[in-house]
């Protein structure tokens, strides 16, 4: 059975795109953790971002919005605690469980590569017009939506 053509199956074609923007944003990503921290993995940057944007998050939440194991999360948190970049407090609400906030220096690394990355992408599509920035974000968006549905529904 021969594979489909991405030229007339546009399941085909979204798979190629998808996969090409994956392998690009992986390395970007690998670029973009430099940034923050020489020692830095590329997985961490979402983790800094979630952080960032909701402070005093406990790993459970972490680990259920990216969709992976509580381990791989603790671990990964181990190591940005290791960097200076996040910190742990014991929860006041549940002292068995910890909030997770950024580090005053890991605040003030992740808001530089997040502006970084967001003039990279002034630059990327200078000459895109802006109702089209719009409605790829939108529709990125509503890709994600579907997709944790879809995800969530098996496990």
């Amino acid at each position: 059975m021969s594979p489909p053509d991405a030229a007339t199956d546009p399941y085909a074609a979204l798979e190629h795109e998808l996969r090409i923007i994956i392998r690009r944003a992986q390395s970007a990503a690998a670029q973009l953790a430099k940034r923050i921290h020489p020692e830095l993995e590329a997985s961490a940057y979402p983790l800094l971002a979630h952080i960032s944007m909701h402070p005093g998050t406990r790993g459970s939440d972490l680990a259920a919005h990216f969709g992976i194991g509580r381990a791989t999360v603790s671990r990964q948190l181990s190591r940005l605690v290791a960097l200076g970049l996040v910190r742990r407090e014991v929860d006041p609400e549940d002292t068995r469980g910890q909030r997770i906030t950024l580090t005053e220096d890991g605040a003030a690394r992740f808001e530089r590569a997040r502006a970084a990355r967001v003039e990279n992408l002034h630059e990327i599509l200078a000459e895109w017009e802006r109702e089209d920035i719009t409605q790829l974000a939108s529709l990125m968006h509503r890709y994600s939506e579907s997709f944790v549905r879809w995800r969530d529904a098996r496990s």
